[in-house]
């Protein structure tokens, strides 16, 4: 496993994953953004959002990326406080302990009926069998649309992932031109979707996230359409999309390491261990974007203010100044401080749900089948973008 990317062909950007340490902060002119590699540059980052702004589309040039209001009204990923606080504790409640200890039966009863429909079949895709479709239906059960329209999701959202290739916001392609028209027109294949939803809501409330946005005040004042779509849209794609990556993660590390497999499977107290792992050694959301505020030192540069930070996750949670071993799966390993669902303000509000689902799923399973495991015959397939670290095809014997 510690010659991962090799073995898999996991995009080549992601150099962290074959063992390259690079310096913890470094400039790119191809790009014209600072990359940060190292965990406590990472983690100062993250846990400085005064200085190191989410609202990245402030300073990227206009030739670059559509200034489309629309799109970042109530976008949560892109903002800073205090509207950032304010728009959180707004669904803040739907994510807490309580509330998510309370699906795990719903979350169960879906894990097996996933599960019957692959048995039928005699083999598994995880990705497309279970990962996909059980974050998805739990998400849109709780936003309160129709999770039998996850075909569509998955079709978009697909789509927004395609490029490959390293964006740049000095240095235009028609790759990257191409990528980003597909990716906007996608989105607004799903904002369109849910709009509809909303209006709809507006009408005729009913029981779920989605009317509770509808209705929400914000310092007296209703959302926009906007605010709640957009609003919305991140946490169907943000509240699925991670559980997918994690599920199909965390099998094939197991797969790649029957010793512990064998140990998760005759002590699931061990599973937790290794969910939590295997974010570290494939962190499912690689990067994060932040913009600099001031002027501000970080890992012995000097960054000049307005410029756009590439944070990398994923390599900081191979940093060997934390983690010793750091290319070893170990789901022993303890501490394990990953920042895998982020930090600070911006910490995933999923995180306990994804948990969840990722513990529940597999423990199901394992159980449901003792021979599981990775058709030696078909090669797993990666998502292509050196952003995201997932598989989006894993074909599994179930005997």
């Amino acid at each position: 496993m510690t010659n991962v990317a090799e073995q898999w062909g996991i995009n080549p950007q992601q150099f962290w994953l074959r063992g390259q340490r690079p310096e913890p902060v470094r400039f790119d002119p191809a790009t014209g953004m600072w990359n940060v590699y190292g965990y406590p540059e990472v983690v100062k980052v993250l846990g400085d959002p005064a200085t190191f702004s989410s609202d990245t589309m402030r300073v990227v040039p206009a030739g670059v990326l559509p200034r489309d209001r629309n799109m970042t009204e109530g976008n949560l990923v892109q903002m800073d406080e205090p509207d950032h606080k304010k728009l959180r504790r707004l669904v803040s409640e739907a994510f807490t302990p309580k509330v998510v200890a309370d699906l795990e039966p719903r979350i169960a009863a879906l894990t097996h009926e996933l599960l019957d429909a692959a048995v039928e079949r005699g083999r598994m895709e995880l990705v497309a069998d279970l990962a996909y479709p059980l974050p998805v239906i739990v998400i849109a059960e709780l936003l309160g649309v129709p999770s039998s329209d996850r075909d569509l999701f998955k079709q978009w959202v697909d789509k927004m992932l395609e490029f490959a290739g390293q964006f740049s916001l000095v240095k235009k392609s028609a790759e990257q031109d191409r990528a980003i028209e597909t990716a906007l027109a996608q989105r607004k294949h799903l904002t369109e979707y849910l709009t509809a939803h909303a209006t709809e809501r507006a009408r005729r409330p009913r029981e779920d996230l989605l009317t509770k946005l509808v209705q929400a005040e914000v310092d007296g004042e209703h959302l926009s359409t906007n605010e709640v779509v957009n609003f919305a849209t991140v946490l169907l794609i943000a509240g699925h999309i991670t559980t997918t990556m994690l599920l199909g993660n965390t099998v094939l590390c197991l797969d790649a390491h029957p010793e512990h497999m064998a140990r998760v499977r005759a002590d699931r107290r061990r599973l937790p261990g290794a969910i939590e792992e295997s974010l570290r050694f494939l962190s499912p959301f690689a990067t994060l974007g932040r913009a600099t505020t001031a002027e501000v030192e970080l890992g012995g540069q000097q960054i000049p203010a307005d410029k756009v930070l590439m944070v990398w996750i994923a390599a900081a949670n191979r940093d060997e100044r934390q983690f010793a071993r750091p290319d070893e799966f170990d789901p022993t390993r303890d501490p394990n401080p990953h920042i895998g669902f982020g930090r600070g303000i911006h910490f995933c509000l999923g995180a306990p749900l994804a948990r969840l689902e990722g513990r529940v799923a597999l423990d199901i399973l394992l159980s449901r089948f003792p021979d599981l495991r990775v058709d030696p015959e078909e090669r797993p397939e990666f998502i292509p973008s050196p952003n995201m670290t997932g598989v989006r095809k894993l074909p599994l014997l179930l005997s």
